[in-house]
């Protein structure tokens, strides 16, 4: 694998507030300011639930990779994420993210091996890595008989 990527994204504005993200070959995602700003749009994915989504998708990928070479065996994974946006020194930040994984598993003996692999996909997380956020990781690891 090569140490340089590149990731292209398209962003064009349609109406007030709102635009798409695009990419060829891609599904179009509309995206807007938050309701929370002037002129903001609901029900919208803005900036912020992209960012926060980024650390928590690459949460997943990086655990499901840690988890396939480790051979861990599970039948669930969710993930919620929480950013928490605050003014620091006059202006807004995503000062936090909270990532809640749960994972289910079937055998009480791969508990710790799943909490052990989380943990590691959190420290090897390549979007939180580059983020100047903090990373608050609570994982629940469900024993399912």
């Amino acid at each position: 694998m090569d140490d340089i990527h590149f990731y292209n994204t398209n962003v064009e504005w349609k109406a007030g507030r709102q635009g798409e993200l695009s990419l060829e070959g891609f599904p179009t995602i509309t995206v807007a300011t938050p309701p929370e700003f002037p002129q903001g749009v609901p029900n919208t994915w803005s900036p912020e639930h992209l960012f926060v989504s980024s650390a928590n998708i690459c949460l997943m990928t990086t655990f499901l990779a840690i988890a396939e070479n480790s051979k861990l065996k599970f039948t669930s994974y969710t993930a919620g994420g929480t950013g928490k946006m605050e003014r620091v020194e006059g202006k807004y930040v995503i000062s936090e993210i909270e990532l809640k994984p749960r994972i289910v598993i079937q055998e009480e003996k791969d508990k710790e091996k799943a909490l052990r692999i989380i943990e590691k996909a959190e420290k090897g997380c390549l979007i939180s890595r580059s983020m100047n956020t903090k990373t608050i990781l609570n994982p629940e690891i469900i024993v399912q008989n």
